[in-house]
Order: C-alpha cells, then sequence, then structure tokens
C-alpha cells in the first residue's frame, strides 16, 4: 500500500511537469492535439514514475521518441487402429458362425467354448474402443487449451506495451500486473484532480 502511494505521487509530480510543458505551447494547439499532448504527458509521466526498471516503461518512452522525431498424423493413427478391431470382430463372428454351422464331434461343448471366446473377444474390443476414445476426448482437449493459451498469450503481448519483449508467460505476467497497478495509480490520481477542479468550480459559482 505504501509503495502504491509513492508511485501515484511520483506520477502526481512528473504529470504536473509535463503539464506544464504542455501549457506553455497549448495556444499553438487545437483540440485533437491538446487532447492528445495531455494523454501522452500523463503516459510518459507514468513510465518515468518505474525508473525504466520494467519493459512497459522502457517501450512507452521508446515509442514516444520514435514518434517525435498449426500435423494430423494422430488421426491416421487412430483411424487404422479402428479398421485393425473391425477386421478382428468380423473374423471373431465369422468364427462363430462356422461352430453354429458345422458343429464338432465334441457338440455343444466346443460350440460353447467358441462361443465363451467370441463374447470375450467382443467386450475386450468394446473395452478398447472406449478407453480409445476417452484417450482422444482428454487430448483434444489438452490440444485446445494449449492452443487457448497461446492466442491469449499473443493478445496480452499486444495489449502491454513491451510484451512483445517478455521471454515466457511468468514474465510476461509480471509486466501485465505491474501495468496495471500503474494504470490504476494514474486514474486515481486523475479522480482525484478532476474531484477537486470540480469543487473548486462550485466554489466558485457559489460565491458569485
Amino acid at each position: 500500500m505504501k509503495k502504491f502511494i509513492q508511485l501515484k505521487q511520483e506520477f502526481l509530480k512528473r504529470w504536473i511537469k509535463g503539464l506544464h510543458i504542455c501549457s506553455s505551447s497549448s495556444k499553438k494547439m487545437g483540440v485533437l492535439e491538446r487532447k492528445n499532448a495531455i494523454k501522452l504527458s500523463a503516459d510518459l509521466a507514468m513510465a518515468f514514475a518505474k525508473k525504466g526498471k520494467t519493459s512497459w516503461s522502457r517501450a512507452v518512452i521508446a515509442k514516444a521518441s520514435q514518434n517525435s522525431s498449426a500435423a494430423n498424423t494422430n488421426y491416421s493413427k487412430i483411424l487404422s487402429q479402428r479398421v485393425t478391431m473391425m477386421m478382428s470382430m468380423k473374423n471373431n463372428n465369422n468364427d462363430s458362425n462356422r461352430a453354429h454351422s458345422n458343429p464338432s464331434p465334441n457338440g455343444m461343448n466346443t460350440m460353447s467354448f467358441r462361443s465363451r471366446k467370441a463374447m470375450m473377444m467382443m467386450m475386450m474390443n468394446r473395452s478398447y474402443r472406449s478407453s480409445r476414445k476417452s484417450y482422444n476426448k482428454v487430448v483434444s482437449s489438452s490440444l485446445l487449451a494449449k492452443r487457448l493459451v497461446r492466442k491469449r498469450t499473443q493478445i496480452l503481448k499486444r495489449l502491454v506495451p513491451g510484451g512483445d519483449q517478455c521471454l515466457d508467460e511468468v514474465s510476461l505476467i509480471k509486466e501485465t500486473l505491474d501495468y496495471i497497478l500503474s494504470l490504476r495509480a494514474q486514474i486515481d490520481v486523475m479522480r482525484c484532480l478532476s474531484n477537486a477542479a470540480d469543487d473548486h468550480h462550485e466554489l466558485v459559482y457559489n460565491g458569485k
């Protein structure tokens, strides 16, 4: 909390200096130019308040200076495995049919054995297909999550000044949090100045 208050004080001090510079040449500016100059002075004051310790603050200063002068091989493997299982089930069914149509000398015992064997094979194939589908769902969910994180990371790098200079996600998150904290300090100071200006105008109006 103490550091946040110090940050706001440092920003206010530097912004006032920037506003003095803008006011000295504001007579030569239009409304839009004056607005852009005030915003630029606020951004630079916020960046200089960090004293160049963050990537985003250095990027803001550098930008102001410049302005002034995704293989499908897994699917083929899964498809070949499914075809193999279907062929195995077909062969098992053919064996079962031959057992029923051509009974062996052992009679019902041989047929019962083959039927049980065919049933076991079908149950094993169903269990394998079920586990394979679950595995495919997990893999696809993982790939989707990684793709989503990569997309959000690229968006974040574009939003945060100097975000493209961050080498990993951890440093990018740290820069983002520091940038958000600085923006909050900037907004708090601007809100206080706006409220003070409104109170001053109200006092002058009521005095008249």
